[in-house]
């Protein structure tokens, strides 16, 4: 493994407290700064892990000359300015989901890594959880057959959540079921129709003009056979908390659990019919990182009963995600190689989700995806 190392700066220090000490320990990591904007906060964290330069603007951040890479975990609405400002300022970015709230600010994220060769990833964690990683060896080994047919929900009730999320159009928050569907055949989404359906209480309508309880969508891949099918709900659904993927291969398919916690089913074809379905139990993949970063698969920041941030307990531990994300994104520093995904890939899943709202709002009418998303 080369020894080069980047300077990395965290902003947010919510769920992105979570990251401080994969990046510590990464061979090709300098945890360099943290940028936080209230002081107590930004101190508290500060001292606990040792981190000297320390910003309560971002702004200032983006000036500092030794920072090489932000990884951005702020609330969803600054998530594109965030982006776009750091790109200009020259740094690498990786950025939490999603990569923006408009179609627009994606463009502008996609032409900017374009013209300065500067590396962006969109931390999706679902596309590095285990059971994604499970999936995605059977696809690769040729065990699943051909792939017929993926379908994926996020479930989620965000009463209490911080104050853009009430009302928020359950599809503008979708990449937790876009990356898997897209991700595992590394398909591109072509176009899109979404219906709404059932109605959130009336005191949450104003906030996006937005009154619907769940946003079903239908996926067209480009170049390809195949479509798949996602759902989300965020408020006044009846459901525990399920980001699931599910895939069907001529040979075998993999279903989730209806109830977070118990084993994946992997089914068969040609076996005698009580035999089709088997209970197994998820590997773990620490094995594909460096062993500097492997303990992160099974514990954080956030995993004791003392310490817990809603994100991350609410989505079981995002699947041993974390270190595989940072791991990607330092590679793909590293090497020059794209990360996955890459801005154009995180703006097609991204903009699923944006323009899968407006038909929606359009009674599902069909909506090509721009071509800045597509390779």
């Amino acid at each position: 493994m080369s020894e080069k190392k980047f300077n990395i700066a965290i902003i947010g220090l919510g769920f992105g407290a979570e990251f401080i000490p994969i990046y510590q320990r990464h061979p090709n990591a300098n945890m360099y700064a943290i940028c936080q904007r209230t002081t107590s906060a930004l101190n508290e964290v500060g001292d606990q892990y040792g981190i000297e330069k320390r910003y309560t603007s971002y702004d200032e951040l983006l000036k500092d000359p030794n920072v090489d890479a932000v990884h951005i975990n702020t609330p969803i609405p600054n998530h594109g300015e965030q982006s776009i400002k750091a790109l200009k300022a020259g740094k690498h970015v990786a950025c939490t989901v999603p990569m923006a709230t408009s179609v627009e600010e994606c463009e502008e994220i996609v032409k900017l890594t374009q013209e300065t060769g500067l590396t962006y990833m969109m931390m999706e964690t679902v596309v590095y959880a285990r059971e994604f990683l499970f999936m995605k060896e059977l696809y690769e080994s040729g065990e699943l057959g051909k792939v017929q047919f993926l379908k994926a929900s996020h479930q989620q009730d965000m009463d209490g959540w911080p104050n853009y999320w009430p009302g928020l159009p359950p599809m503008h928050y979708a990449t937790h079921c876009v990356g898997p569907v897209l991700g595992l055949t590394r398909a591109e989404a072509e176009y899109v129709s979404c219906f709404g359906s059932g109605t959130i209480r009336e005191e949450l309508h104003h906030h996006y003009n937005s009154p619907f309880a769940v946003e079903t969508t239908h996926i067209k891949f480009k170049d390809s056979d195949l479509s798949a099918h996602i759902y989300r709900s965020l408020f006044d659904v009846a459901r525990q908390y399920r980001e699931s993927f599910e895939v069907y291969g001529s040979k075998k398919a993999v279903e989730w659990p209806l109830v977070e916690g118990n084993p994946l089913v992997v089914h068969t074809a040609k076996r005698p019919e009580p035999d089709i379905p088997q209970r197994v139990e998820c590997p773990d993949y620490a094995h594909l990182l460096p062993e500097e970063i492997q303990p992160f698969t099974t514990g954080g920041v956030y995993d004791s009963d003392d310490n817990q941030h809603l994100s991350f307990t609410q989505g079981a531990g995002h699947g041993g995600s974390h270190p595989h994300l940072v791991h990607e994104f330092l590679d793909a520093l590293v090497t020059g190689r794209s990360p996955y995904p890459n801005a154009v890939q995180s703006a097609n899943i991204t903009c699923v989700g944006i323009l899968a709202h407006e038909s929606a709002l359009k009674g599902g009418e069909i909506i090509k995806l721009p071509d800045f998303t597509l390779a």
